[in-house]
């Protein structure tokens, strides 16, 4: 699995308005700027995170972004899946190499260990929530149960 530059900006993108979220609304501009996002992929990145319920807007002058719901509430599988689209692309079903080959009624002895790793990333995306991140390194480490580095 590679994580994109969707995924990774779409993460960054709410981490920012969870750490902002006493400050009411911010601009998408605001938040490309102090991230150093570009402009316009900041922008698309917030318009899929509202889509998938993550972050609402607001229009005008004094309008802007904030999450939808508590930081608690939102994992990082729904991040990643609104960013982009899709947590772990099976390319024997998005990008077949043969229909034959590839259609789910021929026998494939690699598509279950994709499916297995497919289901396993989402468990350990969907055990991490956006509150987890606000925490210091070290301890988002002992969390995903990684060692404390020194």
């Amino acid at each position: 699995m590679r994580i994109t530059t969707w995924a990774e900006y779409g993460v960054i993108c709410a981490l920012h308005l969870a750490r902002r979220r006493s400050d009411g609304l911010v601009s998408g501009r605001e938040i490309a700027e102090r991230e150093k996002l570009p402009p316009d992929y900041a922008e698309q990145i917030l318009l899929r995170l509202r889509r998938a319920g993550i972050v609402t807007s607001t229009r005008g002058a004094r309008g802007g972004y904030a999450l939808a719901r508590p930081a608690s509430d939102i994992t990082l599988r729904e991040i990643l899946a609104a960013s982009e689209l899709v947590t772990f692309d099976l390319h024997c079903e998005s990008h077949p190499v043969d229909e034959a080959r590839c259609a789910a009624s021929h026998d494939c002895s690699i598509r279950p260990v994709w499916q297995m790793l497919q289901r396993r990333i989402d468990e350990v995306l969907e055990g991490v929530c956006l509150a987890d991140l606000l925490e210091e390194e070290q301890a988002v480490r002992r969390r995903v149960g990684l060692p404390v580095l020194h």
